[in-house]
């Protein structure tokens, strides 16, 4: 305004001047720390819990314009709890909280998430006829199957785990039963 703008003198060395700021449209870097990195996102853990999150609050959105609002609380929670896990596997904190049972917690999660969402949605389909009632209901058996889809890999990878830790017991106990067996053979 006043006084005019000036021309600005052409900066031979643009780089020291910006420094210490960063550019106009960029995000400050403590907001950035709060968001999940992209590797995880692009994985195969993010992928399904950014479904579960989304397809949770679809649900919920078309629960709460329903006459099926009674069913509103199920999405809701499992909105927040895939959230929740979402950003805590993001920020590693199971790494850090060591004295929770991450995977188990994950596992039950997903499988009362899978049954509540069944039943919900079997109960939106056949008994309420308005569309968002019919339409929440479509939803949440799209949310059981991207539940039932994390469970089961929960499952494997646990099983898996677990079924090479008895290898190992096993590969142990048959070395110290060779040590103490009396090899007489007379």
């Amino acid at each position: 305004m006043w006084p005019p703008d000036q021309e600005p003198d052409p900066d031979p060395d643009p780089a020291p001047a910006r420094a210490g700021r960063s550019p106009p449209g960029a995000a400050m870097p403590g907001l950035r720390a709060l968001l999940p990195a992209r590797a995880y996102l692009c994985s195969l853990k993010g992928r399904l819990l950014l479904a579960e999150s989304g397809l949770s609050f679809i649900t919920f959105v078309c629960y709460v314009a329903s006459s099926a609002s009674a069913f509103l609380a199920a999405p809701l929670l499992e909105f927040l709890l895939a959230l929740y896990f979402l950003f805590a596997d993001a920020m590693q904190l199971n790494d850090k909280w060591q004295g929770l049972c991450w995977p188990m917690m994950d596992f039950l999660r997903c499988v009362t998430a899978a049954l509540i969402y069944f039943a919900i949605s079997i109960t939106a389909v056949a008994k309420y006829s308005d569309g968002a009632s019919k339409a929440a209901g479509v939803f949440g058996f799209f949310a059981t199957i991207v539940f039932a889809i994390d469970f089961y890999l929960i499952f494997n990878d646990v099983a898996k785990f677990l079924k090479q830790g008895d290898s190992a017991d096993e590969n142990t106990a048959d070395k110290a039963e060779e040590e103490n067996s009396d090899s007489d053979s007379d």
